[in-house]
């Protein structure tokens, strides 16, 4: 594909297939496509080959689109220098009456028909293509005028009188080569951010394996690798795949992943991620996740589908794309004959119609939208912020309001035991141990509290385990049904709950949680920004109070007591008062709120539920990602404009300045091929985005 008409033509033969819906990417070259079971693959790629273009189905993984990329950037370059050296002369000569010898138009004429030929074989190609598929692109506007300007010129020769196009042909062909091969680099610039993840991806790892003569150290292949299997990690080595650290301790450099610029000590215990660079020590891992579940390979997917996907504010320009070609061949038939009804040469009437084909280029249109986002979210890939789908960066610019999960958003989520008391005549190990008993069926951060609080006890076994979520859990333990619940008198040092049995309290347990070290500056970032700061958390109103002041947000911008399953109702009311919200959250109780957000932002060290549900993904566990990722996708939004404004004004001056024969031909093919790479370069920009 070389332009959005082509991107337009492709998407029109993939949906004519029943129960398809596509969109085509032009920058990615790439079509996302939904189909029911009834159409394979192959259907696919016969629909995209009667729309007379080529199409190869990617597989899943590490695959990247640019690995199918059609762009024959080294043929590009070979026919670049070539017509390049070829049409110097040309122009001298044609330009340049003093120089002008005998015979100098045969020369002429020989220099330049193996630059049309053969330098302008790619739009010649591409335009016959088309045509024989009853359609017309940007090539059919390039061959047209370029083959006029030709066969007009060598008719003027063999007659031996008109005038001469011989350097309009040469030095257009020869800028718009320039224009498609800086397009091409231009456009594999915006993909590196991505391409930079992927082959952060390990290709062996060594693993330990019981072979014949005991456990040994073998090497193999990442597709080889099992969950279960020890990775032995060396200094100067990428962890291979998602894990826990079962020996050793290390420091590990995230930030090609989560853009954490400092170390990460980890030891045994610890939780890694895949394609993080191992500094200092040796560490065993044991995989837990392998192949497309880690979250490298979830991370590249996501980034993937959304520079694929299409925003809506592009839907302007394929509308137009889609009759912008047939309208330019119109407009230059007209000019052609309003200057011959007028009284004007043929040569006069030629050269404007000529000049109106070749300035007339949809490139910059199709390439506006897609570039910009094909930047902007590899760059955040980079940053640690993962945009899932284009319309994202639409939904941003009327954010006002940021509602922030408590429990491991602003705060760690890692709660210790903060104190103990029991009712008179109780004994405070029996409580808490049995306590740990219930909570030790439980996955929630308390439960790992009091479980963790209660190390050295003996602690029974738990029967008819029960839990409620938002209110506790209880089993039977010791031969009595034990409960454990939150507390109905509120604590201002931090989350209170109750453990009785028998129907009597027998003790409260107080648990404290650790507000991230960010967190305060995100909220006063974020308030700079003129949004509204908003905390949501299922625990009493004291303790939220607290936590909201040790972060500086407003007491009357605190909801708490919210039960697990009302968060989603907690933002629906503020989104009827008018608020545009954006809701950041982790765990499995937040999927419903993040799903119900104007823009759902979900910590990547929460759950899957969380991940999936939220609209962005922020890979580190950092409240201070949250105002970075709202700039960035403002910025991308504000670039997308840009493009558009630009590909859309030049064309609407453009055109008529060319059918009022104010533009030579060579300054349009110029002009044209400039468009497309100033939209590109525009687009770059974005990958100086600090954050």
């Amino acid at each position: 594909m070389t332009c959005a008409s082509c991107a337009a033509r492709v998407e029109r033969g993939l949906n004519a297939l029943d129960g398809v819906h596509a969109t085509v990417n032009l920058a990615v070259e790439r079509a996302r496509v939904e189909h029911p079971p009834s159409v394979s693959g192959e259907d696919l790629v016969r629909a995209v080959e009667s729309a007379g273009y080529q199409a190869a189905v990617i597989g899943a993984g590490h695959e990247h689109p640019s690995e199918h990329s059609d762009v024959p950037a080294g043929q590009l370059r070979a026919r670049l220098i070539g017509s390049a050296l070829l049409a110097v002369p040309v122009v001298v000569l044609s330009m340049v009456p003093a120089w002008q010898f005998d015979g100098w138009h045969q020369l002429a004429l020989a220099l330049t028909t193996p630059i049309v030929v053969w330098g302008g074989y790619p739009f010649h190609s591409a335009a016959l293509r088309t045509a024989a598929h009853g359609a017309a692109t940007m090539d059919t506007l390039v061959s047209l005028g370029t083959l006029a300007a030709y066969l007009w010129s060598m008719v003027a020769v063999i007659a031996g009188s008109g005038h001469l196009y011989f350097e309009v042909a040469a030095v257009v062909t020869v800028f718009l080569l320039a224009g498609r091969f800086a397009e091409a680099h231009a456009k594999r610039s915006a993909d590196a951010a991505l391409r930079e993840l992927l082959e952060l991806g390990a290709k062996d790892a060594a693993v330990m394996r019981r072979g014949e003569d005991g456990l040994k150290e073998i090497r193999v292949p990442i597709a080889d690798l099992r969950v279960g299997d020890v990775l032995v990690v060396r200094p100067g080595e990428r962890i291979a795949t998602d894990g826990v650290v079962i020996d050793g301790s290390t420091a590990l450099d995230t930030a090609a992943m989560t853009g954490e610029s400092l170390p990460v000590d980890v030891g045994e215990g610890d939780a890694v991620l895949g394609g993080v660079l191992n500094t200092t020590g040796l560490v065993l891992v044991r995989a837990t996740k392998v192949g497309a579940d880690t979250q490298l390979a979830r991370i590249a997917k996501l980034v993937t589908d959304a520079q694929a996907g299409k925003a809506s504010i592009q839907r302007l320009a394929d509308r137009v794309s889609a009759v912008f070609v047939p309208a330019v061949l119109v407009i230059a038939a007209v000019t052609l004959a309003g200057w011959l009804a007028t009284g004007h040469s043929a040569a006069a009437a030629f050269t404007a119609a000529v000049a109106v084909l070749i300035i007339a280029c949809p490139c910059a249109l199709g390439l506006a939208t897609p570039t910009a986002i094909l930047v902007g979210t590899g760059r955040g890939a980079q940053l640690g912020i993962v945009i899932k789908n284009p319309q994202v960066l639409e939904a941003v610019k009327d954010i006002d309001t940021v509602v922030l999960d408590k429990t491991g958003t602003v705060t760690t989520g890692v709660m210790t035991l903060g104190g103990l008391a029991v009712a008179h005549g109780e004994d405070p190990n029996t409580v808490l141990a049995r306590a740990a008993a219930v909570e030790s069926g439980s996955q929630h951060p308390i439960a790992a509290a009091i479980v963790a609080g209660a190390a050295g006890l003996t602690i029974g076994p738990v029967s008819e385990f029960a839990s409620a979520p938002g209110h506790g859990v209880s089993g039977v333990v010791d031969g009595v049904r034990v409960e454990v619940t939150r507390s109905p008198a509120a604590h201002q040092t931090g989350t209170a709950v109750e453990v009785s049995w028998d129907g009597r309290a027998r003790g409260t347990i107080t648990l404290t949680d650790t507000i991230r070290p960010t967190s305060a500056a995100a909220v006063a970032e974020l308030k700079a920004m003129g949004i509204t700061p908003v905390l949501l958390t299922g625990d009493g109103a004291a303790v939220a109070r607290k936590v909201a002041a040790e972060v500086g947000i407003d007491p009357a911008d605190v909801i708490a007591d919210v039960l697990p399953t009302d968060k989603a109702e907690a933002i629906t009311k503020l989104q009827a008062r008018g608020a545009r919200v954006a809701m950041v959250g982790d765990g499995v109780n937040d999927s419903a709120a993040l799903a119900t957000a104007d823009i759902g932002m979900a910590m990547g060290s929460g759950s899957d539920a969380a991940i999936e549900a939220g609209d962005l993904t922020l890979v580190r566990a950092d409240l201070g990602v949250v105002p970075a990722a709202l700039r960035l996708s403002a910025r991308t939004l504000s670039i997308i404009r840009q493009n558009l404004v630009w590909a859309f004004g030049y064309n609407v001056a453009a055109i008529p300045l060319a059918a009022a024969g104010m533009l030579n031909p060579m300054i349009a093919g110029a002009a044209m091929a400039a468009s497309s790479v100033l939209v590109v370069t525009n687009s770059l920009r974005l990958r100086r985005f600090a954050g």
